[in-house]
C-alpha cells in the first residue's frame, strides 16, 4: 500500500490530502469559470446587439469565485487561521492540546 492511501491515520497526511483537494477544487471551479465566461464574451461579441450582458454573470460566479479562494486559501480547515481558532476555543475550554 502507498503511503498516500486515503485511509491513513497520519493527522498531517490527512490534513495535507484534505487542503489539496480543497485547491484543486478551487482550480476547477477557476477554469470552468474562465471557459464559461469565455463563451459568453464571445456569445455577446458575436450578437447583433452588443449589450455587454456578459458582465453579468462573471462579477456574480466572480463574486463566489472569490468566496471560495479566499476560503480554501485564507480560512480553510488546516489555514493558519484557523489554528488560531481551534486553538483559541481549545483554550477556552481548557482543553490541552498534544
Amino acid at each position: 500500500m502507498s503511503r498516500h492511501d486515503s485511509f491513513s491515520t497520519d493527522p498531517v497526511l490527512r490534513l495535507a490530502q484534505r487542503r489539496a483537494r480543497a485547491k484543486m477544487g478551487f482550480f476547477i471551479h477557476l477554469a470552468v469559470f474562465v471557459l464559461v465566461n469565455a463563451l459568453l464574451v464571445t456569445i455577446d461579441l458575436l450578437a447583433l446587439r452588443r449589450h455587454g450582458m456578459s458582465i453579468f454573470p462573471a462579477v456574480g460566479w466572480g463574486l463566489g469565485l472569490a468566496i471560495h479562494g479566499a476560503v480554501v486559501f485564507f480560512a480553510g480547515s488546516g489555514s493558519a487561521l484557523h489554528q488560531r481558532l481551534v486553538d483559541s476555543e481549545l483554550t477556552k475550554l481548557g482543553a490541552h492540546r498534544p
